[in-house]
This record gives C-alpha cells, structure tokens and sequence, in this order.
C-alpha cells in the first residue's frame, strides 16, 4: 500500500489531473465476485490497518488515528458499474493477502458487503485526497478470496476482463470529466 501511495503522490505533483483511477487484478469475495469479473469500488477500505484488540479488531478511525475508508465519486462508481457489468461493491485493501479460509471469514464478517480484496487501493486514494482529487478503483477477479491455490488463480482472464471494461469505460470516465473538471483545477 505504501509504494502505491508514494507512487501516485509523485505521479499527482508533476502533473494536472481531475480523478484517479486505480485499476488492477484482485481476490474476488465468493459468490459474488466470481474469477474473470469486475468489481468496481463504491467504497476503498483499509481492512486491516488498526489494531487486534480482546474484543476484536479495531479500525484506524475506531482507534481516533485518522479514517479507513475513501468513497469515490457515487455516481461516477455507479456508472462505471453499469457501463462494464461490474459488481458495484466495497474493495478492501490488505497489507497482506489473504491465504486462508479463516482470514476470509474474518474479512467478510467484518466487511459483509465487500465484493474484492487488492494491495493498492487506500495508498492510491490517500495520495488523491491529498491532492484534492476524486479516485475510482476498479478490481478484475483473478482469484477467490481464501486459501492460496495459485493453480486455481486466472490471471489471464482477469487482465482481460479489465482491458475490456476499459474499452467501454473510456466515454464514461470522459464524460465525468468534461462535467467536473472545473471542480478540481
């Protein structure tokens, strides 16, 4: 998380930008983000910064040390969403991803909703906010969330899946800008 957010922090200080887009391959939450599927995020979570505490597992904004979600821009999300057929849901990022069925379990428990799991998105969200800017994640399905089965992941699929919600993302992410563009310059 923290290379991505150093990343785009300095992507965002040598250039003029109206949203950020962070895009790439996840863990899907079974069943309803299936391998080769699209997840577009309505909320960027860090789902596990904080701390473990006896009563459970205590958020960033729980434990008064900042906030753990960024909300993308409603409408452009649901668009997206639309647009690529893609499951409009909460994206949690990891530091660490997830490898078994407990830690899935624990996940989904804790986050009933979420639809992907990935290792970059609140890094990159965070460097946006600082910018002032909106962000948008959208995550193709390469694998379940759960035991580590690298024979099971489709990596290929999932990069396919993604170059084709591009292709029909591109009018509705210009559409957006040309509407909002002002509200960040």
């Amino acid at each position: 998380m923290t290379w991505a957010a150093a990343g785009t922090a300095t992507a965002l200080a040598l250039a003029d930008y109206s949203l950020v887009v962070s895009a790439g391959i996840g863990g899907g939450f079974a069943p309803a983000a299936p391998l080769g599927s699209l997840v577009v995020a309505d909320a960027i979570v860090a789902a596990d910064l904080g701390a473990e505490t006896p009563d459970g597992f205590l958020d960033v904004t729980e434990l008064g040390f900042g906030h753990s979600v960024h909300l993308p821009p409603a409408e452009l999300a649901a668009r997206a969403a639309e647009a690529t057929g893609a499951l409009l849901a909460p994206v949690l990022t990891v530091s660490t991803v997830t490898g078994t069925a407990a830690r899935a379990a624990a996940l989904a428990a804790r986050h009933p909703m979420a639809g992907a799991e990935a290792m970059e998105g609140f890094g990159v969200a965070e460097a946006a906010a600082a910018h002032g800017l909106p962000v948008l994640e959208i995550r193709a399905v390469s694998n379940v969330v759960g035991p580590r089965d690298r024979a099971a992941w489709r990596i290929g699929d999932a990069l396919t899946a993604l170059a084709d919600g591009f292709r029909v993302l591109g009018p509705v992410l210009a559409n957006w800008g040309e509407r909002h563009e002002h509200d960040h310059r």
